[in-house]
């Protein structure tokens, strides 16, 4: 009954707020709680700041009935006004979830359906058990179609948020050793992964396939589904041309260019290809509007710096990430140096120490001239390269690139979002 009050105030509200440094005036604030906040605390100073409503779930918070609603819980409260509203737009939905790519490709889906339709995307990476019900409440009646991404670090997170969600569509970007501390395992992840695939069965939804997966290939006998890959029963036939550079494919024997870095993100390109055919995109749409996708936020972009070239994707890595980065950098034919900079992998439990050592022995045998390695881990592993240099932070590296002669580079910058090794652009930019 709270939910249905709550949304009534929500739908003439400015959205929704949960932090009093950057209030919106006219918005209905939720107090969450975290191990070093509580949001009940700032109720007062949130409506003294223009919300018009604070949900709470301390009593002693709420100065009055007006402009307080008290709940069991602030965060369940949001959760389940997130789906309350959902319900109330009835709009399709599309969920994406995966161990690599997952904003990448749901920005490259975001443009190309953005060409037919009004659509509706995760801002960000707000992809988690408060991001997920965030990203549903900025959906309105103009909304069209919904872009909904969904992470992940433990088993049941992905079911938890398809209940929120309620997807009518849902696509895997791939399975890869990511979180592996939560998940234990490779296998551990395709389960907790494929809980969406479970979902949409279960409710009868369509799901986008990618028939190059061994793992996704197995759902094909699910009546429900779209397909796309070089397999010969793909709805969707692409091929995925060799490349030193940006990401391509070809369909229908027209090449699609992309401005993203790395061979390996040529899937991400047909998945949003196969969605956009779905959707009844015209393909000469679809090939504009991923051609023209310029990635940010650290992820697969490509940056000239005087004479060096760039390769920064330091947003996120995980072992499987980490190896399609150097497996492509290596095969990369210039006549530039080529460097790699690498951070070191988090959230993998057990498995780090022999992870970050696989990582050492492929770059012992790989065509790149200079190797710096930046982290605790990646100092633990052992090497008799002498083209292998180690670094305890990117502080560090910094200064050691500061005095070193950086002309006419290839750069490939790989690290978790811990490490912050984007740091290391200043270098290049003072330098250019």
């Amino acid at each position: 009954m709270k939910t249905a009050i709550i949304h009534q105030r929500f739908l003439v509200s400015t959205g929704i707020s949960t932090d009093t440094r950057n209030i919106k005036p006219g918005s209905i604030f939720f107090a969450l709680k975290g191990a070093n906040f509580n949001g009940n605390l700032f109720a007062a100073q949130a409506i003294e700041k223009g919300a018009i409503c604070a949900i709470v779930d301390d009593k002693d918070a709420a100065l009055n009935d007006k402009e307080y609603i008290v709940v069991k819980n602030s965060l369940e409260a949001l959760q389940k006004l997130a789906k309350f509203h959902r319900k109330f737009l009835g709009i399709p939905i599309i969920g994406i979830t995966g161990s690599n790519g997952k904003t990448t490709t749901k920005e490259l889906i975001y443009n190309v359906l953005s060409k037919k339709y009004t659509v509706t995307a995760t801002q960000g990476n707000l992809n988690n058990h408060i991001g997920v019900p965030l990203s549903l409440l900025a959906m309105d009646e103009e909304t069209e179609l919904g872009l909904i991404e969904m992470g992940a670090n433990h088993p049941g997170e992905i079911e938890f948020l398809s209940n929120i969600v309620m997807p009518d569509y849902g696509f895997i970007t791939n399975f890869g050793k990511a979180h592996l501390e939560g998940f234990g395992s490779l296998e551990g992840v395709i389960q907790a992964k494929t809980e969406l695939y479970r979902h949409l069965k279960e409710n009868k939804r369509l799901i986008f396939l990618n028939l190059d997966d061994d793992v996704q290939r197995l759902e094909i006998n699910y009546k429900h589904n779209f397909t796309f890959g070089t397999n010969r029963k793909a709805q969707v036939k692409v091929t995925y041309p060799e490349t030193d550079n940006a990401a391509k494919i070809i369909f229908n024997d027209t090449t699609f260019k992309s401005q993203l870095s790395g061979a390996y993100n040529s899937k991400n390109m047909a998945a949003a290809l196969c969605i956009g055919l779905y959707f009844k995109v015209p393909v000469n749409e679809i090939r504009e509007a991923i051609e023209n996708y310029i990635p940010s936020n650290n992820r697969s972009q490509i940056i000239e710096s005087g004479s060096n070239k760039i390769y920064l994707d330091a947003y996120n890595a995980n072992p499987t990430s980490m190896m399609a980065s150097l497996q492509h950098f290596n095969k990369v034919k210039t006549n530039t140096t080529k460097i790699v900079i690498l951070g070191d992998m988090g959230e993998l439990g057990n498995a780090s120490e022999t992870e970050h050592q696989v990582v050492v022995n492929f770059l012992e045998n790989a065509d790149i001239s200079e190797i710096y390695l930046v982290g605790k881990q990646f100092k633990k592993t052992t090497t008799n390269k002498p083209n292998i240099i180690k670094f305890e932070n990117t502080e560090n590296i910094k200064k050691h690139l500061q005095l070193a002669d950086l002309e006419n580079c290839s750069i490939l910058i790989k690290g978790s979002r811990s490490m912050a090794l984007e740091k290391i652009l200043e270098v290049f930019e003072a330098k250019a």
